[in-house]
């Protein structure tokens, strides 16, 4: 752990632009984790760093979108938008037009797309930007909150430098634009593990949705029930992720880390705690190869704080276990309610919960496994 070099993106830039008071999404989120991981000591020294992002180019960025809906969407954050617009996503409630927003999207996805060229510069191991994670754009369609597609741009630059690129995605939300961006290839394959799309949004991620042509087998979903808990979480990922991710054997990772999967979060219905994502990102680790990691979705804004710092924390090898970072408590994170430093105390269980989850869970399991696992040789 303390070879790897890890390269945290942000810049205070980020901070000039935001979404409308009453929209979900909160752009301070990655501010609030700059400040925390920056209090920790976690930005400089042995094998740390801070770069900021800079905006994404447009020749990069028609890689995924149209010039067209580029055009529309910058013209749009301008004030200038109509029915093409509206078409396009662009001006809804979930896709809001607000001031800046192009040239906020344009600066977010440039560091993804830094991160990417970090990892492919071979300076850094791993690279977190937590301003991004745009999943759900399309090429010419915003939706779900995101304009444009940074991962899926990302995982495209990757692919076209000769690397095997595994996209894994822990939003509860299917990530539905990245899948689609990849549906008939397999340099990259698409993992995402999310809420059964029969009750959330996008309502697209189900099991028999695998890929087409030379990419039948390489897009992977695993819908999850209402109320999963870290256990039925970590057996599904552990059952269904790890064997691949092994028999794929990427040369990257790009990691949607969307912290809406969290028990308490407005906008969905799972039951995890932050110790599920610590647990996934320790075996991503244990594959020794790159990372680049990005925030995502997440509405419980001091939830999905912590949940990025023991991210971070944890891919700059500074946690070392449930007891770690206790000191800081509730004092830096602002909050009294939990003074058990950046891990997230356990959650109680029902036996009907379980039970039922379980259930569910399993199904799932052995579904996926039917139709993705003879694909590879499992």
């Amino acid at each position: 752990m303390a070879t790897k070099k890890a390269v945290f993106v942000y810049s205070s830039e980020l901070e000039k632009y935001r979404y409308p008071l009453e929209h979900p999404f909160n752009t301070v989120r990655a501010k609030k984790v700059r400040e925390i991981v920056n209090s920790m000591g976690l930005l400089s020294g042995s094998g740390t760093s801070e770069v900021a992002p800079v905006p994404a180019e447009r020749i990069v960025l028609k890689k995924f979108h149209s010039a067209r809906y580029l055009h529309v969407l910058k013209t749009a954050s301008r004030g200038r938008w109509n029915a093409e617009a509206l078409d396009m996503g662009i001006g809804t409630q979930d896709c809001p037009v607000f001031e800046g927003l192009y040239e906020y999207t344009v600066l977010a996805t440039g560091g993804t797309l830094v991160a990417a060229d970090l990892i492919l510069s071979g300076s850094d191991d791993i690279a977190f930007n937590p301003s991004g994670g745009f999943h759900h754009a399309w090429p010419e369609r915003a939706a779900g909150f995101c304009y444009i597609n940074d991962v899926a741009l990302a995982c495209i630059v990757l692919a076209e430098q000769g690397k095997r690129v595994l996209y894994l995605d822990v939003d509860v939300h299917h990530g539905d634009g990245v899948a689609y961006a990849f549906y008939d290839r397999s340099d990259v394959m698409t993992i995402s593990f999310h809420q059964n799309p029969r009750t959330l949004f996008p309502g697209t991620g189900f099991e028999d949705e695998i890929g087409k042509g030379k990419g039948k087998g390489y897009c992977v979903n695993v819908p999850l029930p209402i109320g999963t808990y870290d256990q039925a979480y970590i057996k599904a990922f552990e059952t269904i992720a790890l064997p691949l991710i092994t028999a794929y054997n990427p040369d990257v990772v790009v990691f949607e880390l969307g912290a809406d999967a969290l028990a308490g979060d407005p906008l969905a219905h799972l039951h995890l705690t932050n110790n599920v994502y610590a647990e996934i990102i320790s075996h991503l680790l244990s594959f020794d190869k790159p990372i680049l990691a990005t925030g995502g979705g997440g509405y419980n804004v001091d939830n999905t704080v912590r949940a990025w710092a023991l991210a971070w924390s944890i891919f700059c090898g500074a946690d070392s276990g449930e007891d770690i970072n206790h000191a800081i408590g509730g004092v830096l994170l602002e909050s009294m309610e939990w003074q058990g430093g950046l891990r997230d105390r356990a959650l109680a269980v029902s036996e009907q919960q379980r039970d039922t989850v379980m259930l569910a869970v399993e199904k799932t399991i052995k579904m996926v496994k039917a139709k993705i696992f003879p694909i590879h040789g499992l």
